[in-house]
């Protein structure tokens, strides 16, 4: 169904947007991991509706463990994590499956299952079961800590408005604002906020991008080829709804870029361990360099804008208006920048359980 992602630790997404719930299933997890019910709500906090000028669905996001838990840590059996869905309003979505949204997979969907998919909110695809990938890069979080690795993420840009640089602001004092957007530029997280407040008043929505940096993984750890770093790290971050491009490093301006300009020497380090330069990829090959692996992740505007869009009805075989409903998100990197995160940390987690050094 392709729910599953990991290696040797691997989650499972389940649920719907309008169901029950949703939540995940973590496989793989070795016994004696602390499990932190108070910081995955904290983590959980940053992806969840509500703030003012994103979606106002009323969602706790409060995570039940199920199973795989006892006294506080990983029992190694699978772990389960669940929320409850307590605000749907599946009447804004009475016009389905007759009249499919553009940029939605409701009609694609309709045809895979035969008629029999759960059309509100999305159903399955919807971005409320990110909820999980969220839980799940937090509840491995304790493995990173214990290789002195780190991964830091942020609300990068808002169309072609951007941030500084991720690593300059990492030491940033939080604001309402920076808090709101899980933007770490207090300047930009301003301009954002006023953008997003014009984009509701135009009913229209807006692409975005966040940022991402891994910090502290040693030289040396991964795979060549399609068991690279970039490749693991590339399935699951598109996997996320609405992601349209992922790039490392200078990504798509490598191209324009020559050689001297592009390439890190390498350096003698602290007892004697290479480093990069400056700007070095932190990975070469599929396989860690020492230095910070630098990621972009794009997102395409929400799908879901409450103006009026021609789009075809199906029992008419007509081009209908259709004005879609609901409560929507105008940009995605304020929520997606936990999720992005969390994708990131449970790759890398597997990576330091499945991936070791020979030496």
């Amino acid at each position: 169904m392709g729910m599953r992602l990991g290696e040797s630790l691997s989650l499972v997404l389940f649920g719907e947007s309008h169901a029950t719930g949703v939540g995940v299933l973590i496989e793989g997890l070795q016994p004696g991991i602390p499990i932190d019910l108070k910081s995955i709500e904290r983590d959980l906090e940053r992806r969840k509706p509500g703030r003012k000028g994103l979606s106002q669905r009323s969602e706790s996001d409060i995570p039940r463990v199920l199973s795989g838990v006892h006294e506080g840590y990983s029992t190694g059996w699978p772990l389960v994590l669940f929320a409850e869905n307590s605000d749907v309003r599946s009447s804004d979505y009475e016009f389905l499956p007759d009249h499919p949204r553009p940029g939605h997979a409701d009609l694609v969907e309709q045809y895979r299952t035969g008629g029999k998919a759960d059309p509100r909110g999305g159903g399955s695809h919807s971005g409320r079961l990110t909820w999980g990938l969220v839980a799940a890069g937090s509840v491995v979080s304790p493995i990173l800590d214990s290789a002195d690795c780190s991964v830091f993420s942020h609300m990068s840009a808002l169309g072609d408005d951007e941030t500084d640089d991720l690593s300059v602001l990492l030491s940033s004092s939080i604001t309402e604002n920076m808090s709101r957007l899980n933007c770490m530029d207090p300047v930009a997280a301003d301009r954002f906020v006023d953008r997003i407040e014009l984009l509701r008043k135009e009913k229209d929505s807006l692409g975005s991008r966040v940022d991402v940096i891994v910090r502290g993984l040693p030289i040396g750890i991964g795979d060549p080829w399609f068991d690279g770093i970039e490749p693991a790290l590339s399935k699951g971050l598109f996997g996320i709804p609405a992601v349209r491009a992922v790039e490392f490093g200078y990504g798509v301006k490598s191209s324009l870029m020559r050689g001297s300009e592009h390439n890190s020497v390498w350096e003698s380090g602290e007892n004697n361990t290479p480093i990069q330069s400056e700007g070095g990829d932190g990975a070469i090959g599929g396989i860690t360099t020492g230095s910070d692996i630098r990621i972009s992740v794009h997102f395409k505007p929400p799908s879901s804008i409450p103006t009026a869009q021609n789009t075809l009805h199906l029992p008419s075989g007509e081009l209908r208006p259709l004005v879609v409903g609901g409560r929507h998100d105008p940009v995605l990197a304020p929520r997606a920048t936990p999720v992005v995160q969390g994708v990131v940390r449970f790759l890398i987690a597997d990576l330091l359980l499945t991936k070791t050094r020979p030496f």
